[in-house]
Parts: C-alpha cells; sequence; structure tokens
C-alpha cells in the first residue's frame, strides 16, 4: 500500500476527458493544446498525446517540458521574456506568442525564425474573481488597442485571446465570441490561427459539446483562421484525487480531523480562492477535515462519513489534478504527497516520491 498523502491520476477518468476532447476537435477543426500552467505531470503525458495536438506554456521551463515530454505543436507564451531566455524559447517553440507590442518589436530578429502571434485583450472574461480577472482594470495581459495592433499585423500570424474563467455557459460564450468578432474583425481577418485560450468547461456534465463545436466551426470558417483551445481544468477535471490519512482527531466545538496533508503545501487554490475541497459528503457523522500545518486556516472543509472516523482511516479528496501538483511547495517541511496512477486495468503504479533530499535540494 502506498504511503500517503499521494495524489493518484485515474486513467479510466482521464480518458472520459480526453474523449470529449477528441469529439471537439473532430467536430470543430479545432486543435486542442494542454495548458502545463494547470497541469504538467509529465507520467500522464501518454495517454494525453494521443488525443491532443501539443502544449502551451506560460515560462520558459513549461516550455522546455511540454517539447521534451509532450512533443507536437509546442506554443510559447510569457507576460514577459527575458533577454536571456528568448534565443532558448524560440528553439523549442513551433509558436511563440508576445504580450505586448513592445516585445514584439524588441525580440523582432530573435523571433523571425518561427510563427509570431500576439497575446489580444477583449477586456472582458468570464472571471467573478478579481484575482484571476485578465481584463480587471489596467490589466498588463495583452493588447486591446485595434489601431496599434494594425500597425505590425504584418509582423505576426495569429491572436491569443484567453478570457474564459472556468465557464461552463455556452450561451456566454456564443455571446461573447460574437462581441470578439464584431470589435476585432478586422484584425482577425488578416492572421492565420486564433486561440481562444483555456477557462471554457466543455468537458464538464451537461455541457452542449456539439454547440461548441459548431461554434468554433463557423468561428474559424468567417475569418479562415485555424482555432486553438488551450483546455487545463477541462482535461483533467475529476481525474485525480489527493490520498491522505487521519493523524488525529479533536474536538473543540466540532468534530475536527486532522490529516496528513495541508492545503497551504498540497492544493493551495484551495486556500487563495478561499474554497472548500470536494469531500465526502454521505452520513450522518460530521468532520471538518484540517490539515496539518501551523497555518490556522489549513482546513480542507466539511465533510460527511456513514461511520465514525478513527485514526489511520484514509480519505479521498476528489478532483485534486488541476493547480495542484504544479503549485505544490515545502511550505512547514511537510512531505510532498507522491504521485500514483491508476492504470486502465485497475492497477495503481507509484510514480514518484519525494522525500528530505528533495526538501534540501529546494534551499541552498
Amino acid at each position: 500500500m502506498i504511503q500517503t498523502p499521494f495524489y493518484l491520476i485515474d486513467k479510466a477518468k482521464l480518458l472520459r476527458n480526453m474523449e470529449i476532447i477528441d469529439r471537439l476537435r473532430e467536430g470543430s477543426g479545432a486543435k486542442a493544446l494542454l495548458a502545463l500552467k494547470c497541469f504538467a505531470t509529465w507520467s500522464a503525458f501518454d495517454q494525453m498525446r494521443e488525443h491532443m495536438d501539443g502544449t502551451t506554456s506560460s515560462s520558459l521551463f513549461e516550455l522546455r517540458l511540454g517539447r521534451e515530454k509532450f512533443g507536437k505543436e509546442t506554443h510559447a507564451y510569457s507576460v514577459a521574456w527575458a533577454d536571456h531566455e528568448i534565443a532558448e524559447a524560440v528553439g523549442y517553440a513551433d509558436k511563440i506568442i508576445f504580450n505586448s507590442i513592445g516585445q514584439l518589436e524588441r525580440f523582432d530578429n530573435q523571433s523571425a525564425g518561427i510563427q509570431r502571434g500576439l497575446r489580444l485583450n477583449p477586456r472582458f472574461s468570464t472571471s467573478g474573481f478579481d484575482l484571476a480577472d485578465p481584463a480587471r482594470p489596467f490589466s498588463r495581459l495583452g493588447e486591446w488597442d485595434a489601431t496599434k495592433i494594425m500597425a505590425v499585423i504584418d509582423r505576426i500570424s495569429g491572436f491569443m485571446i484567453h478570457y474564459n474563467c472556468e465557464n461552463r455557459d455556452f450561451d456566454l460564450f456564443d455571446h461573447q465570441l460574437s462581441r470578439i468578432e464584431a470589435e476585432f474583425g478586422d484584425l482577425l481577418e488578416k492572421v492565420e490561427w486564433v486561440s481562444l485560450g483555456g477557462g471554457i468547461h466543455f468537458t464538464g456534465e451537461g455541457y452542449p459539446v456539439d454547440a461548441l463545436a459548431a461554434r468554433l466551426k463557423a468561428f474559424a470558417g468567417k475569418f479562415g483562421v485555424q482555432v486553438y483551445l488551450e483546455p487545463g481544468e477541462a482535461a483533467i477535471t475529476n481525474s485525480t484525487s489527493l490520498e491522505v490519512t487521519v493523524l488525529d482527531l479533536l474536538n473543540n466545538g466540532k468534530d475536527l480531523a486532522i490529516v496528513d496533508s495541508s492545503i497551504e503545501a498540497h492544493m493551495l487554490d484551495l486556500l487563495i480562492y478561499r474554497e472548500s475541497a470536494k469531500l465526502p459528503q454521505t452520513g450522518d457523522h460530521e468532520y471538518q477535515i484540517c490539515g496539518k500545518s501551523c497555518l490556522a486556516g489549513d482546513i480542507f472543509g466539511e465533510a460527511r462519513f456513514e461511520r465514525p472516523l478513527a485514526v489511520g482511516d484514509r480519505i479521498s479528496v476528489r478532483d485534486a489534478a488541476g493547480y495542484t501538483m504544479v503549485k505544490k511547495n515545502w511550505f512547514n517541511g511537510v512531505n510532498m504527497p507522491a504521485i500514483a496512477i491508476r492504470e486502465l486495468d485497475g492497477t495503481i503504479r507509484l510514480v514518484r516520491e519525494f522525500g528530505y533530499q528533495d526538501y534540501q535540494d529546494s534551499l541552498s
């Protein structure tokens, strides 16, 4: 039995998402690039590679990982490339996407040998949380002035437009894409490809995948472009759990269970966005599930069980792939979860364990 905590990637559940991506690719003609900022656990790439067209990155290291471990088409984006990064980035990338006209002009000569794109900010988004809103006031994420963009249109072959955030509403997606067509159509007609980014929750239960496919196909036909999507969460949603063990039980006004993990260290987005983990919710025995770090708010959330918990019981935290493994850290020196994969035949394979040497090597 694998020592907890560990992330467990279930290939059967991952395959369900991949099959939906296949359906969308076939129906729309769009290409799907895995967004490494969300999920970069390359031990799962062998399965994902069969259903996706490549990767998109937000940094030099993500870019290199995508090229070396995933292969296929590789898009390179960064909010700002440094002088010492650009040559290496161009060497790994099939397309490089600049965040600003200033960066495009600065690295004009260095990037002239590959396809180049520019991030277009439509000045609206589906995000309801300011921290994650690319269209927030004074946003640094992309250019929006069509006149300025038109002046450099001959230097680029495409645009990246990332404005969706966990958008489960197809009608809203349709409406906003129509707005982009109306406001930026003159620009879109002059390029060869358009990436519509990630944040479209098309693998969610009940999402109208065929309607999305038709809408993307119409967009591509209208402007004569190759459409790209950059699914991150959509690619891996509900595929992975964080397996933890109860270390202690106490009651300080309510029943508390302390586990051998930490949201600060292992599921940081729960803390950042003040969300609760997806915990068991069946039965009459209620517990607050707490992390083992010294942070007072290190709390996974409320859970319910069929029987009282005991020290040594294991708990599965569902949907623990997106923005978790890529953000795990050594806060409090709490050991990082191992990584394991449940194969399609049901067997579980331990892929990676972490230990003291990894903690020591992360510091100096």
